[in-house]
């Protein structure tokens, strides 16, 4: 009976997997996509942790009550491993939903399988990790480099513009400084020219 009741509940647990899975989890091919390899491969656990966890060994756990109610040993029994199954199931499926796991394993699916008829070699990694980050990252690096002479040397046009601009500004109030001297001093002038004409005049003949 407990076996039976094992294998009931290990062939069950595809009944309890969450539904909602995307159609696009389908195999393509011949190949078998990752959300149902994934699926699988949760569905393989939980049949080995049932058996792990066999009702033969739940007595042992629990002798003395189960020598005294078995049927109500057997329905804890039960509902325990048909909770933990479903508890399990839906923390694989609150994973997926964050990580968004089942569109990026089919969106990997569907690189793989466009891989599949480019005649091109494929990269591969030489071995050594210092020489395949230098080769990686190296065209992104120069094209960072790249981007950032090209807005220093903007930069660079921007400030030579507001340079130019400021000093041709000094100019024009050093010549407008000297204007307001010029006519200071002129006004000066005329104004002693009229004293001195003011004081002829007032001398007595």
């Amino acid at each position: 009976m407990a076996e039976a009741c094992s294998a009931n509940l290990g062939s069950g647990s595809e009944k309890r997997r969450p539904e909602g899975s995307s159609p696009e989890s389908v195999t393509t091919g011949t190949s078998i996509s990752r959300v149902k390899l994934l699926d699988t491969m949760v569905d393989t656990f939980l049949q080995k942790l049932v058996a792990a966890g066999s009702y033969q060994r739940f007595t042992d756990c629990y002798k003395r009550f189960y020598q005294l109610q078995p049927e109500m040993t057997q329905r804890i029994y039960d509902k325990f491993i048909t909770q933990l199954q479903t508890s399990i199931w839906e923390e694989i499926s609150e994973i997926k939903e964050e990580g968004n796991l089942e569109a990026v394993l089919n969106t990997l699916d569907k690189i793989v399988e466009e891989g599949k008829d480019r005649k091109e070699p494929a990269w591969r990694p030489s071995g050594i990790p210092e020489e395949d980050l230098c080769r990686a990252m190296a065209p992104y690096f120069l094209q960072q480099r790249d981007t950032l002479q090209h807005r220093v040397q903007k930069q660079e046009a921007e400030n030579r513009q507001l340079a130019d601009a400021v000093l041709a500004g000094r100019r024009q109030v050093e010549k407008l400084q000297l204007q307001v001297q010029a006519q200071q001093q002129a006004w000066q002038a005329l104004h002693r020219e009229q004293r001195e004409l003011m004081a002829v005049l007032r001398e007595p003949e």
